[in-house]
């Protein structure tokens, strides 16, 4: 899948390990909300909206296939870093 459009909202507390929000468009007809920019200990990443049940996290969205995983990372911190 084609990352079409990319949207980094930046966050106010840049003490926070999570730097921004991000939404992305796949081929112009899936969008993707709450994609977080963690700041790790060696570079930033991209972690795919979650939910917390009792003391686990869960993706209820995320890529079965590397390729689009790093597709999508490369566009959101390129984006992020403008």
């Amino acid at each position: 899948m084609k990352v079409t459009n990319v949207s980094v909202r930046k966050l106010e507390n840049q003490e926070s390990k999570c730097k921004a929000v991000a939404t992305v468009v796949l081929e112009d007809c899936l969008a993707i909300h709450n994609i977080r920019i963690i700041e790790g200990k060696d570079k930033l990443f991209i972690s795919m909206p979650s939910k917390k049940v009792e003391d686990k996290y869960y993706d209820y969205i995320h890529p079965t296939v590397n390729s689009l995983r790093q597709e999508l990372e490369r566009a959101i911190l390129e984006e992020y870093n403008k």
